[in-house]
């Protein structure tokens, strides 16, 4: 992943590592000797020594991936590598009834598992940034903006509501995921646990549980729709994070300047002057990433019989970095809105740009919409505001204050207090 480190937090990269993922392969390859001895098919004190082999500090990631070539999976050569590392009579029962894709699979299921941890962790960050914002500017008026243009008035309270019951949704999936939706992997050479004779479904159980992963109903080789669905989960939460990210940037612009993130980030190499909106950059970049890696999972849904030919490679990278950009899409967000400064006097001042047409579909309720239209032709005939022609030929009808944005604000306060009940109730 090219200038990872600028996009992903260490400790994620970490997670989706090669190392990572040989460690993942690891723990399932000590899982597979452990079930094993459990169910009966492998003798106890050679299961004890393939486990106590299962050890990272062992083997060179490196070379185990470079020795993938040949093989075309990583699997092979570490199972290789572990036969040697346990020697004499346990090597016959390394990776015994098992397939290279049971290896790998189940160690993407961990690699997921870990890094969600990670990920829902930096979506609540980005959710507790959006109650505080939504609570503490619950009637702060600002313009509302649709196709970029002011449209009525809302509060930027209710903008980061809106932020935050989907950011919340968008991490409770991911959650619902990573409890239910992993599975361990184990059918062997094509499915059927043939090489476990009668205890096949014993070992692929007590597999699952030493892994800590559901137990699929059947194994899922060819079954991508768990790949699938994460990947789309994740692609969601990329873009509620590139969402937010980009209201951030729009409201930072100079000529808006509404709101702004913290200091000390934002440099430009040639105009000292500026503050790039960074954190909403990386989130918008990090979100097309995700996307782009959840096309490649989501197309691996077609794949041939009982085993893919490349469909199932093609998962591994585009995993790894679906989980490694939407976590640092989020935490991108969580920094800019972790300390974020709201000017509500400039946000009242901007709900002024029109001259009062903001307000125009108040005025249409109270003086009828043709009579509004007419004003607001008047107006621009005359080179006046509406606010001006109102005041030098006020209809009837008119209530004073009709202009005032702080009056029209529907129940923005009333869905604030909705959106943080929803927050509380699913943290």
């Amino acid at each position: 992943m090219t200038f990872d480190a600028i996009f992903v937090p260490a400790e994620l990269r970490a997670a989706v590592s090669d190392r990572a993922w040989v460690v993942g392969m690891l723990d399932a390859e000590r899982a597979l000797a452990n079930a094993g001895a459990l169910a009966g098919v492998v003798p106890a004190h050679l299961a004890g020594s393939i486990a106590e082999a299962c050890r990272i500090e062992l083997f060179d990631v490196a070379a185990i991936v470079e020795d993938g070539r040949s093989s075309g999976n990583p699997a092979e050569p570490l199972v290789r590598a572990l036969r040697a590392a346990v020697g004499g009579e346990a090597a016959m029962f390394v990776h015994f009834g098992a397939t290279s894709q049971d290896i790998v699979d189940s160690a993407a299921m961990l690699v997921a598992s870990r890094s969600l941890a990670l990920i829902i962790g930096e979506l609540d960050g980005v959710a507790s940034a959006c109650a505080q914002l939504a609570e503490e500017h619950r009637l702060t008026p600002m313009s509302a903006r649709t196709l970029l243009q002011q449209a009525v008035p809302t509060t930027f309270g209710a903008k980061s509501a809106g932020w935050l019951v989907a950011i919340v949704t968008a991490r409770n999936r991911l959650a619902s995921i990573r409890e239910t939706g992993l599975a361990a992997q184990l059918g062997g050479a094509a499915g059927t646990l043939a090489a476990f004779g009668s205890s096949g479904l014993d070992v692929a159980a007590r597999y699952a549980l030493e892994l800590e992963l559901p137990e699929p109903v059947v194994p899922w080789h060819t079954d991508r729709t768990r790949i699938a669905e994460l990947g789309a989960a994740l692609a969601v939460a990329a873009g509620v994070a590139a969402k937010i990210g980009l209201d951030v940037a729009l409201l930072e612009q100079t000529e808006v300047a509404e709101i702004s993130e913290p200091a000390g980030a934002g440099g430009s190499s040639a105009m000292p002057h500026k503050r790039n909106p960074v954190g909403s950059a990386l989130a918008v970049a990090c979100a097309r990433q995700v996307q782009a890696a959840a096309g490649v999972l989501c197309a691996g849904l077609v794949q041939e019989h009982e085993r893919a030919v490349g469909a199932w490679h093609a998962e591994w990278g585009a995993l790894s970095i679906a989980l490694a950009y939407a976590g640092g899409g989020a935490a991108a967000v969580r920094g800019s809105l972790e300390g974020l400064s709201v000017d509500a006097a400039r946000m009242l001042s901007n709900l002024e740009l029109t001259g009062g047409a903001v307000m125009s579909e108040r005025l249409a309720g109270l003086i009828g919409r043709d009579e509004t239209n007419q004003l607001l032709a008047q107006a621009a005939s005359s080179g006046r505001t509406l606010r001006e022609e109102l005041a030098a030929d006020p209809p009837a009808g008119l209530v004073a204050g009709a202009l005032d944005p702080a009056s029209y604000l529907g129940e923005s306060g009333a869905l604030v207090d909705r959106a943080l009940a929803f927050y509380r109730e699913e943290r």
